[in-house]
């Protein structure tokens, strides 16, 4: 059995709305397509959010490294490039955030997989992901067809879904993951986080 993907988001010690925003989403997508919810978890010292997440999916990935301490999309492209090709997920979500758009392009072009950005709805229609996305400045909604692939990104524009927890918590299972990183050399380095004014 496959299952969908959702990327936690988190930041100073709290996960972000977009997650549960996505959980809740992905929730009924995994429901009307037989598959499994599992949610990735990636950072250091980061338990405490799995034991939250674990209330709305079967499962939740958690990889803990040093070099996750801090937001990397280098690191995290080596870490996510290798859940996906172990697991295969049928779609793997991501935030429309700062940390998505740095993220999942990079991760669809390596792993060679169809990707559609800043989403505000998402769908399976007859095994295909339709996706609907706006344009010309939110005038107008498009439904967009992806090529047909056993996997696919999308990123998710924030506030789009509402976040509803489910009624029974799910007390999904939260496995710790290896990390996959190695000693090798990186060329992105965190520096300090700036919020915005």
């Amino acid at each position: 059995m496959t299952e969908i993907f959702v990327l936690a988001e988190h930041r100073q010690g709290q996960t972000r709305d977009i997650t549960f925003e996505m959980l809740t989403k992905a929730r009924e997508l995994a429901e009307k397509a037989s598959t499994d919810l599992t949610v990735v978890l990636l950072g250091k010292n980061v338990k405490g959010h799995a034991q939250a997440l674990a209330e709305y999916a079967k499962q939740v990935l958690l990889v803990e490294d040093d070099k996750l301490e801090d937001f990397n999309s280098e690191v995290y492209n080596k870490v996510l490039s290798s859940l996906i090709k172990e697991h295969k997920p049928l779609l793997t979500m991501i935030g429309h955030s700062s940390y998505g758009v740095d993220v999942a392009p990079r991760l669809a072009a390596a792993l060679d997989l169809p990707l559609a950005t800043d989403c505000i709805d998402v769908e399976f229609e007859n095994e295909a992901l339709v996706v609907t996305r706006q344009m010309f400045g939110g005038k107008v909604n498009v439904n967009a067809t992806a090529r047909k692939s056993e996997s696919y990104i999308i990123t998710v524009r924030s506030a789009t879904f509402e976040d509803q927890k489910p009624t029974l918590p799910i007390g999904g299972q939260i496995i710790e993951v290896p990390s996959p990183l190695k000693e090798e050399r990186i060329a992105k380095r965190f520096v300090k986080y700036v919020p915005p004014p």
